[in-house]
């Protein structure tokens, strides 16, 4: 199979197969993988402490990779000021932003005059046409199955790529619950050019970040094993089920606000668990596709595997 998308001629890759930001995981290593792979990788920018080593780490994707590649920007979740980290990915002469968590139009207003790529990451029909508004070139539409923060709503994938895809002309990117061929071809099926994975690239071994007992903990999880956290806060996430969470959701019930739940649902926590493997202090994002996972393949592995599933998949559709 040929893949030819506008996602694929919008970003210059082989295959229409996007990389997750994946706070705290997605550097150097993971997002050449996937570059080189054919696919697009991420930096995930503001998991970076300074704008120079932003402008290091992208420098490090350039010495595996000749490919495209983008930064990831998630902008609502981390509490300081992103202008300097753009400044810096703009000074690298990056060539593919993509934004999640907050309101894009700012960031955009930075990228003005520039040929910029940029994508934002939807969970809502009004979301995906607001993006498109202020001159997104694509949209990541992300239904309530995937990991980390989600939409309010709890649209899953099925519905909501097709929802987005009749109300924007540009490319949608599907997302949440898929992690294989099928998810793949299924996602195209609904409307949309490409899909961006998270959870699955977790399991990689280029994921070099992750702890073992992160990856374990996927490896382990059914679909039943996730939850919803920061609901009651309006910032509903899915993490891994543990310990932690359960306490984060008793806080929840008993009316916890913001500051009560800081410093359980903040980036040290996270990093507790999948950084430190310390999963009685602390948590670690995954979606529902966890209960599909069961091995750690390389990026390669992963891709070669996928293509062949969607493979195998197109031929059924053309049985007669």
């Amino acid at each position: 199979m040929i893949w030819k998308t506008r996602v694929t001629e919008l970003f210059g890759i082989e295959y229409p197969i996007v990389q997750g930001g994946l706070a705290y995981l997605a550097y150097a290593d993971l997002a050449a993988a996937v570059s080189e792979a054919g696919g697009l990788g991420q930096i995930t920018a503001m998991s970076l402490p300074s704008p120079e080593a932003l402008k290091q780490e992208i420098r490090s994707v350039r010495k595996k990779t000749a490919k495209p590649f983008g930064v990831n920007f998630a902008i609502g979740n981390h509490g300081r000021a992103y202008e300097s980290m753009v400044e810096a990915a703009l000074e690298e002469d990056v060539e593919i932003l993509s934004v999640t968590g907050g309101n894009p139009a700012p960031l955009f207003d930075m990228l003005k005059g520039t040929s910029v790529k940029k994508m934002v990451l939807v969970a809502a029909r009004r979301q995906a046409q607001k993006a498109e508004e202020i001159g997104a070139d694509a949209v990541i539409a992300v239904g309530q199955e995937g990991g980390g923060h989600l939409g309010r709503d709890d649209i899953g994938t099925m519905v909501l790529i097709p929802r987005i895809a009749d109300a924007v002309s540009i490319p949608v990117i599907g997302s949440g619950g898929i992690g294989d061929g099928r998810g793949w071809m299924a996602a195209h099926a609904l409307g949309a050019e490409g899909i961006e994975m998270g959870t699955r690239f977790i399991a990689t071994k280029e994921c070099v970040h992750a702890s073992e007992a992160y990856v374990q903990s996927l490896l382990d999880s059914t679909e039943q094993d996730t939850t919803i956290i920061k609901r009651k806060i309006g910032a509903p996430a899915r993490a891994l089920k543990n310990e932690w969470t359960e306490q984060i959701l008793r806080l929840e019930a008993e009316g916890a606000d913001y500051e009560g739940l800081k410093s359980y649902v903040s980036g040290e926590a996270n990093c507790k668990l999948i950084h430190d493997g310390a999963a009685s202090e602390g948590f670690g994002w995954g979606g529902q596709i966890a209960g599909m996972i069961d091995d750690v393949p390389s990026v390669s592995e992963l891709f070669a595997r996928m293509k062949n599933e969607a493979e195998n998949i197109r031929e059924k559709w053309y049985i007669q």
